[in-house]
């Protein structure tokens, strides 16, 4: 897969019925010529990454990708049933085990509520604590 590559500004964000619309300012030496000929309603996969003062990518953290991740991990179902004595035989439970430290509903507020985000950091950085020191 070729793909086009351009730096670009973000002008707005809106929301429409069928969902979110960017809009993105290209300098006229930036923008690729495919890009151009293309007509409208061409689909594209799209990836981005923030640029940030010192010309480095912005690091994003996926912190519903992460609980998912660590949900299925042995030793944090391990950790779950031992250190908070919940009830955990897998996967599923260990995802109730987090709700209920996170004092979420579900994994998608890890990236948008933001005391769900401090305690879900909170419970990972004992998570990895404990992991270090446990024989498990």
């Amino acid at each position: 897969m070729n793909a086009l590559q351009f730096e670009a500004v973000k002008i707005s964000l809106k929301q429409d019925k069928t969902g979110f619309v960017l809009t993105l300012n290209i300098h006229p030496d930036e923008i690729p010529e495919e890009l151009m000929r293309d007509f409208v309603g061409a689909r594209y996969g799209v990836a981005m990454v923030r640029i940030q003062d010192n010309e480095t990518a912005t690091p994003y953290d996926n912190r519903v990708k992460k609980a998912v991740m660590l949900c299925k991990e042995k030793s944090f179902q391990h950790y779950l049933k031992t250190v908070h004595q919940f009830d955990v035989e897998g996967e599923d439970d260990a995802v109730e085990g987090l709700y209920s430290l996170c004092e979420i509903e579900s994994r998608t507020e890890l990236n948008g509520n933001a005391e769900a985000k401090a305690r879900f950091d909170a419970v990972l950085g004992e998570y990895e604590k404990w992991k270090d020191n446990d024989p498990f």
